[in-house]
């Protein structure tokens, strides 16, 4: 048997901090307990220093890939598995044990992310075969029903075994986040600049395509994932109708609602609510959109993504707790077993005997959390 004992560690369970100890066996937790640990022969022992003991936390939508296979604007980087394993290294820094690596199928104004994504998903599948990332990493594919080339693009990697998550997305303007369409100018302003008849000629091209297309594509996309017992999730959703329509397509999951009334409506009808944590560390919306730690204090959020940052996801945990929004147990399950229930992975998200060794170790100084070692099924990862 291959055992390792935490010790002297304040354990953050799914309601209640303790301070006590946990033993691992064989990659998972045999046993939780109060106080010191038994001295145990042939055991490693790992003294925490009263730090607290988290349960490895789970991402379901990080673009935090995206940057390292284009560094910059269509530069795609000529080695995805090094770009890949850089990506793991970050990750798991972060005391991310499971992540789904979220890449977009259809884009707006050529970003690169079309070249980028065979790449990314043959780097996503060779790297899990070498057997050296450090995290464990799935896909989550975000579906732009609003390009028509959405479906060529979807099939031809719809059958990589590591595929766990599809969502549906609309990014046209006028749409969802963007019924502002000055916003999404704005927004778009880096990469692209418009006189206003050229923005109107544009936007009116988009709104177009999207009419021709979108409700083709949500449908391939449905029936396949019904087809394949594959949970979904919908994507800035606004209005209660956009809630509506995710309903009756047995969407389960609420990423990113942009404004509270569709983040109370979709809690109140049964789906989780997906909130970005960069949205709590920075106090608000980059884009504008409805407060996540608002939304947290009414009790309508179910889950935490990093989306662009990684870090902040353990730093979302602790912001909240910190402002008295919610307990400590509370926010750490926004990134932990609700996350992992949202997607059916059963075996891990809590510190419970039975379930998988995914564990952080977590210093904080200053308010400041700090990840000093990350384990999965029982083995030191960082």
């Amino acid at each position: 048997m291959n055992e390792r004992v935490f010790t002297n560690c304040s354990i953050v369970l799914e309601h209640e901090v303790v301070s006590g100890h946990v033993l691992v066996r064989d990659g998972h937790i045999a046993e939780v307990g109060e106080g010191p640990a038994p001295v145990l022969s042939h055991t490693h022992v790992c003294d925490c220093e009263g730090d607290y003991l988290v349960p490895g936390l789970v991402e379901l939508h990080t673009d935090n890939l995206e940057k390292h296979l284009l560094p910059r604007p269509k530069v795609l980087w000529p080695q995805p598995k090094s770009a890949f394993y850089a990506h793991d290294a970050q990750i798991i820094a972060s005391g991310i044990t499971t992540v789904f690596d979220a890449l977009s199928v259809g884009e707006y104004h050529d970003k690169g992310r079309i070249a980028m994504l065979g790449e990314a998903v043959q780097a996503l599948h060779a790297c899990r075969e070498d057997g050296r990332l450090r995290a464990e990493h799935l896909l989550h594919l975000r579906c732009e029903v609003a390009d028509p080339r959405m479906q060529d693009l979807f099939f031809p990697i719809s059958d990589e075994p590591s595929l766990h998550l599809v969502s549906l997305m609309d990014h046209t303007p006028g749409q969802r986040q963007w019924r502002n369409t000055e916003s999404y100018r704005t927004y778009y302003s880096q990469i692209a600049t418009w006189t206003d008849e050229e923005f109107s000629r544009m936007v009116d091209k988009l709104q177009a395509t999207r009419d021709a297309c979108a409700d083709d594509n949500a449908a391939s996309v449905v029936s396949f994932c019904h087809q394949h017992h594959l949970p979904m999730a919908s994507h800035d959703d606004t209005l209660l109708e956009h809630v509506n329509e995710a309903l009756a397509n047995g969407i389960s999951i609420c990423e990113f609602p942009t404004t509270e009334e569709a983040a109370r409506y979709a809690a109140e009808s049964g789906m989780t609510v997906l909130m970005g944590a960069p949205n709590i560390v920075r106090g608000g919306s980059h884009s504008g959109n409805v407060g996540a730690e608002s939304i947290a204090a009414k009790g309508y959020l179910g889950v935490l993504s990093s989306d662009y940052v990684p870090v902040s996801l353990i730093g979302a945990v602790f912001t909240l707790a910190q402002h008295g929004t919610m307990t400590l147990p509370e926010a750490m399950q926004l990134v932990t077993s609700h996350p992992a229930d949202a997607v059916g992975l059963t075996d891990r998200g809590r510190i419970a005997e039975g379930l998988r060794a995914d564990l952080v170790v977590v210093h904080v100084e200053d308010n400041f959390p700090l990840v000093r070692s990350v384990w999965r099924e029982g083995r030191q990862v960082f």
